[in-house]
């Protein structure tokens, strides 16, 4: 197993390194912001501009490394990040922090990409599914301990700006003196709604719905917590717990979901954080320890409900086109993402704190209805005919390339199609751009 990493070394560092700063920063802008007064709509917006630049991430990135090169492409990116975070300490109002946190997804939707193609390339058929394992885990680690790093200072200050910054600048050090060959060009996925819906009516609704609840959660629970009274180490698990909860659970939902109609594991999962919703809601707790359980148990429930999407999908898809159909549904999962943060933002500003479950819970609640409907008028697959469930990531963090690392070798060959034309591409990458990743 070390054998097989060590010449991806780093590679993993330099993407742990991004994802310690991103942790960082994507915890401390609300943290800051919330002390700055800030209102809630404005820090909803904050994950509003960050879900659009990640989707203009996927889609210019092919044609940026194209243009210059994988290692170029990286270090554009991980600067860009290290700019964004100091100019928001230079400008403390949300007019520019908006603007600088799209410039943040952008950037990470264009990091993660280049890497995730570095280690699909040099990973072979018998390490593919442990190196995808070993980035998901060190990318969760990194980033749940940038976000706990916040917990050892004070933010009121400049010092977690700079802490993070200096990260970035770090994280372009590992591929910039890496004696890698660089892979050939990125996947290109062509998202097209009308197969996507003929496909699978519940994926493509669903993963909305999880798109608005999982990004108006991930960017304002930390402002929820905030107006519960936690404290700042409290406040930091509030936020960790859940993507660590969420991929632990995904074990036990893709095994539940490989053996019965996938469908009504979602739907049982889609209940539970409705359950935690209307815990939420009714009781708006303020005890400590109360609260870090129901934030465990809510990540447990909604960040596993995208692999499971998935899984249902490709079990309607044509064989071999496992990439075309999660990086189509990323890309609906990101429309989502863009309406969530805002939507809940305006309501924690008209009705309170509480408007963030408010808005979880209509999410939740339309993806249940919807779902019922569909097992009511179409039969489940049959379990021979079921796709092999393939653990994922928060989607908020994926892009088309963490399809392409984590199928096998003999699907992304089909998927990518002649090896001999993909070569060709790769030497002509210098002088003609690729075509963009469409949205």
């Amino acid at each position: 197993m070390v054998r097989q990493l060590f010449p991806i070394s780093a590679l993993l560092l330099g993407s742990a390194l991004l994802l310690f700063a991103g942790g960082i920063n994507s915890l401390l802008l609300p943290v800051r912001g919330t002390s700055e007064g800030f209102s809630a709509a404005s820090l909803g917006l904050l994950g509003t501009g960050w879900a659009i630049g990640y989707v203009l991430g996927c889609w210019w990135t092919p044609r940026l490394v194209g243009r210059v090169g994988h290692v170029r492409s990286f270090g554009v990116m991980s600067s860009f990040a290290g700019v964004a975070l100091l100019m928001s300490l230079l400008f403390l109002t949300p007019y520019v922090w908006v603007p600088l946190r799209g410039l943040s997804g952008f950037c990470f939707a264009g990091a993660a990409m280049i890497v995730e193609s570095w280690l699909s390339e040099r990973a072979d058929a018998t390490s593919r599914g442990k190196v995808f394992g070993v980035y998901t885990m060190v990318n969760l680690g990194a980033s749940t301990a940038g976000q706990l790093v916040l917990t050892t200072g004070d933010t009121s200050g400049y010092l977690f700006f700079v802490l993070g910054a200096i990260f970035y600048s770090l994280a372009l050090v590992p591929t910039a003196i890496s004696s890698s060959v660089s892979p050939r060009p990125l996947v290109s996925v062509k998202l097209d709604l009308r197969a996507l819906w003929r496909n699978s009516p519940v994926a493509v609704f669903g993963v909305f719905c999880v798109g608005i609840s999982n990004s108006a959660f991930g960017t304002l629970a930390a402002v929820y917590a905030d107006r519960a009274g936690l404290a700042l180490a409290s406040l930091a698990l509030f936020a960790s717990l859940p993507v660590l909860a969420g991929a632990l659970t995904q074990v036990p939902v893709g095994f539940l979901s490989d053996r019965f109609d996938r469908r009504k594991v979602l739907l049982g999962v889609a209940f539970l954080a409705l359950a935690v919703d209307m815990v939420f809601l009714v009781l708006q707790p303020e005890d400590r320890m109360l609260n870090l359980v129901l934030s465990a148990t809510f990540g447990a429930a909604i960040y596993a409900m995208y692999p499971v999407i998935i899984a249902h999908a490709n079990d309607h898809a044509d064989d071999g086109h496992f990439i075309q159909t999660s990086g189509g549904l990323l890309m609906i999962f990101g429309m989502g993402s863009i309406f969530g943060p805002a939507v809940a933002g305006f309501a924690m500003s008209g009705v309170g704190q509480q408007g963030l479950f408010l808005t979880t819970a209509a999410a939740h609640l339309g993806l249940i209805l919807f779902v019922m409907v569909r097992v009511a008028i179409r039969a489940p697959v049959a379990e021979e005919e079921k796709s092999d469930f393939v653990m994922a990531p928060s989607a908020r963090g994926a892009t088309p390339e963490t399809a392409a690392l984590a199928v096998g070798e003999e699907e992304l060959g089909e998927e990518a199609g002649d090896d001999e034309a993909a070569a060709e591409k790769s030497e002509d990458a210098e002088s003609e751009p690729r075509d963009p990743v469409a949205p």
